[in-house]
């Protein structure tokens, strides 16, 4: 499948844009994960928004970057969800280097911190992402602080 890929800040989404990722993240952490939690947690509107449609306009691939004092002392990411249509075809992989890579351009060469799923640990560690710390349950979900260094 053909993605096109947006980085916007929260002053550039349209409402239709908005629309479509908040339906992403609906359908991936809260119905797929049987997870019900409060998505909107204030960090939309100070964040980067990464994400990419397909040729009809669905979001199949997002992420959010989080500027550093607000969830974290260092830069974060979070947010990552994949829909299940492009699940297996590298796209979560673009979808981190992407991440990275506006992170790198924004910010520098700085830290990133991450809390992620724990079944994700090996995933971030492609990337350079090192676990710190012990794992914690967040929405009922085993959890992992991981951070990455330049």
């Amino acid at each position: 499948m053909d993605l096109t890929w947006f980085l916007e800040g929260w002053d550039k989404l349209s409402l239709d844009r908005w629309y479509a990722v908040a339906k992403l993240r609906c359908e991936v952490f809260v119905v797929e994960q049987n997870c019900p939690y409060q998505d909107f947690d204030g960090k939309d509107q100070q964040s980067l928004h990464l994400w990419a449609e397909g040729p009809n306009g669905v979001v199949h691939a997002y992420l959010r970057i989080v500027a550093p004092g607000i969830s974290y002392d260092e830069v974060s990411i979070g947010r990552v969800a994949t829909s299940a249509a492009v699940r297996g075809t590298g796209a979560g992989k673009d979808l981190m280097r992407r991440g990275i890579d506006a992170v790198r351009q924004r910010y520098g060469k700085v830290s990133i911190r991450i809390s992620a799923q724990q079944y994700l640990t090996r995933f971030y560690n492609d990337f350079g992402f090192q676990t710190v710390g012990e794992p914690y349950l967040e929405d009922d979900i085993p959890h992992i602080e991981m951070l990455f260094t330049p």
